[in-house]
């Protein structure tokens, strides 16, 4: 009998973070190692997933399908395909730094902390498996219970406004993918398997309405412009390892969700949709590079960039063809990587300084060399450097988008100078410039923190050099993808490109 290995993922963490109520509130130490430990195992699971998948078919692999509510049409049923297996390995990174960056930062509550980790962990794992919509919809809602706590419990002074505004922006655009979710199965067989509802045609009417309702969770998650005014105040107010896996891992379900429903099930909506799609892309790069500048508080200037770098994400999405689709999928990995690092970067800052303000720093360079070094590196990272990670997914997004509308990666390029001046003028004001008397006498970083920072610089310059070792897993899976597009949307023409990767 083979093992479930996506199950495995999935419920290790949720069975491992409830393990730790049998351990004594009060023993703090044993609670964050054993923590460690059951993310560190998580992780090593990811692994043979992507040593044993196939990466020369479209096909779900892994596959478990069980029958669940037999009278309505609901299995569980999980699979993986190219596109969501790097999403695997991302969230298993990602926890384990967050859970080293939350050390010694968490001093309240650390056994409910580490547990509301744990069971988000496994709620964003179920997010990338299931194949069956009703059971993705359960995983969808089931994160926002952990990230609701560990921000209202754990946040900053304004926690409470950030944690209720998070709230209600998800869960309103969540109920209108319910409604969406509803009405496909009415249309589609009565059925909620991702395999059959892609395979069946909806008219161009039902199809619209679907791609709205759908919209409405996938883009605020991204998100994007004008529904991404709840990401600042999330990031500001949350805790180090809660900003570092809101931009590692869960922003990216947005993205993930168009790429998984919207495009292969309602084909005809895409394509109707692409070019507003790609103007709210366009403005959410420029708008968000423009509004960086003017920010004072570190977090929520990479909070905003993070609105503009997805902005070339659904760009990626929306250019309907390899390139772009393909640079898509691997920038969300390099964001999630670069941003991430940043998040956990300021994090480790704001222990020593307890301010984020960018006006009390000045000169750590000085003071802080190593942390000045590494913070060097993500800050080249993230506005795109050759060599590093950033360059390559952006590269591919802009190739596809001047493929799509020349006009869009014209406009777009300067959402990469922007994001050049603030990212740079950024470390300019923190780490030059004279030294101020309360940054005088600063720890450094210790084994830990190092430990936690190194991870983030392999996968920068790994990827950065060598991004065929993403970028194979999603070649057919992306091939696959368009055909369904282009295959489906019959009333809308044929108007995509197939054109091949960059890198073969």
């Amino acid at each position: 009998m083979s093992i479930p290995l996506l199950s495995t993922l999935i419920f290790f963490p949720i069975l491992g973070g409830l393990s730790l109520l049998v351990i004594p509130r009060q023993q703090t130490a044993t609670i964050r190692t054993m923590a460690l430990l059951i993310s560190l195992i998580e992780l090593c699971l990811t692994l043979p997933v992507a040593l044993m998948f196939d990466k020369s078919t479209a096909s779900m692999q892994f596959v478990e399908n069980h029958p669940w509510i037999a009278s309505l049409h609901i299995n569980y049923t999980l699979g993986i395909d190219g596109i969501s297996v790097l999403f695997l390995l991302l969230t298993g990174v990602i926890i384990v730094l967050s859970i080293l960056v939350s050390w010694e930062s968490i001093i309240t509550k650390v056994q409910e902390f580490f547990i509301a980790m744990l069971l988000l962990e496994g709620a964003m794992m179920g997010v990338f498996c299931a194949t069956d919509l009703f059971l993705f919809y359960i995983f969808w809602e089931a994160m926002l219970i952990p990230m609701f706590l560990i921000i209202g419990i754990w946040g900053g002074p304004n926690r409470i406004y950030a944690t209720i505004k998070f709230f209600l922006y998800t869960l309103v655009g969540s109920l209108l993918m319910l409604v969406g979710i509803i009405l496909l199965y009415q249309n589609g067989g009565h059925t909620f398997d991702l395999i059959q509802l892609a395979g069946q045609q909806y008219s161009l009417k039902l199809q619209l309405i679907l791609f709205w309702a759908f919209f409405a969770a996938f883009a605020v998650k991204v998100p994007m412009w004008p529904v991404h005014t709840w990401l600042p105040d999330a990031h500001t107010e949350a805790p180090a390892a809660g900003s570092v896996i809101l931009a590692g891992v869960l922003i990216k379900m947005g993205a993930y969700g168009f790429l998984r429903f919207s495009l292969p099930i309602l084909p005809q909506a895409t394509q109707k949709m692409m070019m507003p799609m790609l103007v709210i892309s366009v403005i959410a790069i420029v708008y968000g590079a423009i509004i960086c500048l003017a920010q004072k508080d570190l977090k929520r200037l990479i909070a905003y960039s993070s609105v503009s770098h997805m902005g070339f994400v659904t760009l990626g999405l929306f250019a309907l063809n390899q390139r772009g689709l393909e640079g898509a999928i691997l920038q969300m990995i390099n964001h999630g990587v670069v941003t991430g690092a940043l998040f956990l970067a300021i994090g480790m800052i704001y222990e020593r300084t307890h301010t984020r303000q960018i006006a009390d720093y000045s000169g750590l360079a000085s003071t802080m060399p190593v942390f000045a070094g590494f913070f060097l590196l993500f800050t080249l990272a993230a506005v795109g450097l050759p060599g590093t990670n950033g360059f390559i997914g952006e590269f591919l997004i802009l190739l596809g988008g001047f493929e799509r509308e020349p006009w869009v990666t014209v406009i777009s390029a300067s959402g990469l100078i922007l994001g050049a001046w603030y990212m740079l003028w950024l470390y300019q004001r923190i780490f030059f410039n004279e030294v101020k008397e309360s940054m005088q006498g600063l720890t450094q970083l210790n084994l830990r923190e190092i430990c936690t920072l190194v991870p983030m610089v392999i996968l920068i310059f790994w990827i950065g050099l060598y991004p065929n070792a993403l970028l194979s897993f999603m070649h057919t899976s992306v091939s696959h993808l368009i055909e369904q597009v282009q295959g489906g949307a019959t009333l809308a023409g044929p108007v995509l490109s197939t054109a091949g990767s960059l890198i073969p």
